[in-house]
């Protein structure tokens, strides 16, 4: 009796042995319906994008939405909801919203930005800012008091000295007219491109006119444009360059497409 009772409990531990797996692969059985462990994954995953830490707490609450979303989902399935038109045309833009996201992330891992391309971008930028110039200037109502401004200094008035005290624009005129350093594009076209005809010492021997009045500008120095090393500005750069490349990917589909 004994021997037979064992082989009984024998053959139970083993068929319980052969059901674990399977249990193992869901949450839960809700109603009768396993919900599977691979949609806690997802949420997971869903969670990880957003930057949000997954702890043990996290993973309950998430086990837990995973089982309600069972629950509800079985409800509207009860009650028909799915064969609705809008639920189904609902349903068909959210397969495709993944279906997007997910080709957009395999096309980017497929094709990522590489070290030179990085590089070579850096490069350009650097190239492109072209100068940068650390001027002054002393900014007027009219053309009239311009100048005067410009007379005052042929008779030896400081630069400085004159932007102090005749200057509209109250950031600059209490440190002398100075705009520290900038390039042409940082300004309005007309003082811009009045700025960067001019060398290091030098100042504008007409009026320079915009839309805020009337200028004199004198150029301090001139040098090399400066950037951030390249290590600091890499993610952006990386980044610039993914969506450019993802463009690129989405205009080449685009043409192949027959429309008809």
């Amino acid at each position: 009796m004994n021997i037979l009772l064992s082989r009984v409990a024998l053959a139970a531990c083993l068929a319980a042995g052969l059901v674990l797996p399977a249990h193992a692969q869901n949450l839960a059985i809700v109603n009768g319906k396993p919900v599977p462990s691979a949609r806690l994954k997802a949420l997971e995953q869903q969670v990880a994008r957003s930057g949000r830490p997954i702890d043990d707490n996290v993973r309950q609450q998430l086990r837990e939405e995973a089982i309600l979303r069972e629950i509800f989902v079985q409800e509207a399935e009860r009650r028909g909801l799915r064969a609705s038109p809008e639920v189904k045309a609902q349903l068909e833009l959210a397969t495709q919203t993944i279906l997007i996201r997910e080709l957009f992330a395999d096309q980017q891992r497929r094709h990522p930005v590489t070290e030179a391309e990085l590089r070579a971008e850096y490069d350009r930028i650097a190239q492109a800012m072209g100068q940068e110039y650390r001027a002054r200037h002393i900014l007027v109502e009219s053309k009239e008091a311009a100048e005067a401004v410009l007379a005052e200094l042929a008779k030896g008035a400081k630069f400085e000295d004159l932007a102090a005290k005749r200057s509209k624009d109250p950031g600059s005129a209490k440190r002398g007219g100075d705009l520290d350093w900038a390039t042409p594009d940082a300004f309005v076209p007309e003082f811009g491109q009045a700025m960067a005809k001019l060398g290091k010492g030098e100042t504008t021997r007409e009026p320079v006119q915009t839309q805020f009045g009337w200028h004199i500008i004198r150029v301090d120095d001139v040098r090399a444009a400066q950037i951030p090393p390249f290590e600091d500005v890499k993610p952006q750069i990386e980044q610039q360059l993914q969506q450019q490349k993802l463009a690129q990917f989405q205009e080449e589909l685009r043409k192949k497409a027959k429309i008809q």
